[in-house]
């Protein structure tokens, strides 16, 4: 007679091999604090971006999610403000591991301990809670940084399973009018590697806690995140934009893409 009963051994090797990538994860995240603690306030801002790049790449390796760049054809040498769709946690790590850049968080994350303090190392510009109504402000902030260097802003606000882009928050856009700086949309795209299909598996949205979120990634290892450049808008293409109509440019273009 033929059985077919359960066989626990059967998922023992599924098993080892999410215990492992966690091992791995940990140690990686440990060297990247020790790197923070340690190495990072002796390196100038090139040096940084090179270990950032460095550690964001390792993580996707870990993490066995394929990176992939389209439209990065041409290349930029000036500061430019990129403005990109959110769906997970790994959004920031996909676009560092591609070529590192500065994000933008609310002022209270500079006070939080240990994270703020590692955010700062990190080049995370920070910009008022009680100044996101008034977009000179903000802009003006953000402004500054962006005379030498590039920014990447989220503007939906949230993070969403990736198959749509909500409204855009014009008031980051500031930023771009007053330092005539290169804006470009960015899609980000999380699909399988077997079926070449969009998933919602890194989408990091409602209730989910980070390590829910992690769990999920780590046992599918079946992800490709996409990253696709956009045509940007140069301001010395000629015609005056304010932040609400740039806001809709991007948002147009992305919502396009995906």
């Amino acid at each position: 007679m033929n059985s077919s009963h359960y066989n626990p051994r059967q998922k023992i090797p599924s098993q080892i091999k999410q215990f492992w990538i966690w091992a791995l994860l940990a140690v990686h995240i440990l060297c990247g604090v020790g790197t923070l603690c340690f190495v990072f306030p002796f390196l100038d801002r090139l040096h940084k971006d090179q270990k950032i790049q460095k550690w964001s790449h390792r993580l996707l390796v870990i993490l066995n999610i394929e990176l992939l760049i389209h439209g990065a054809g041409t290349a930029i040498n000036s500061p430019y403000l990129m403005v990109s769709n959110h769906i997970s946690w790994l959004d920031i790590h996909a676009i560092n591991a591609f070529k590192p850049i500065r994000f933008v968080a609310k002022s209270e994350v500079k006070g939080w301990p240990i994270f703020g303090w590692m955010a700062v190392q990190l080049g995370t510009v920070f910009i008022q809670r009680d100044s996101a109504r008034h977009a000179k402000q903000v802009g003006s902030q953000m402004a500054v940084v962006l005379q030498s260097e590039s920014v990447c802003i989220f503007p939906e606000g949230t993070s969403t399973n990736g198959q749509s882009v909500l409204p855009f928050k014009p008031n980051l856009f500031e930023s771009a009018i007053i330092s005539r700086s290169l804006t470009i949309p960015l899609a980000i795209q999380y699909r399988s590697k077997v079926s070449g299909l969009r998933t919602e598996i890194p989408a990091f949205i409602g209730d989910m806690g980070l390590l829910e979120s992690m769990a999920k990634i780590i046992a599918t290892s079946d992800l490709q995140a996409h990253l696709t450049l956009l045509s940007a808008y140069s301001f010395d293409s000629g015609g005056a934009l304010d932040r609400k109509k740039l806001a809709s440019f991007c948002q147009e273009s992305i919502a396009q893409a995906i």
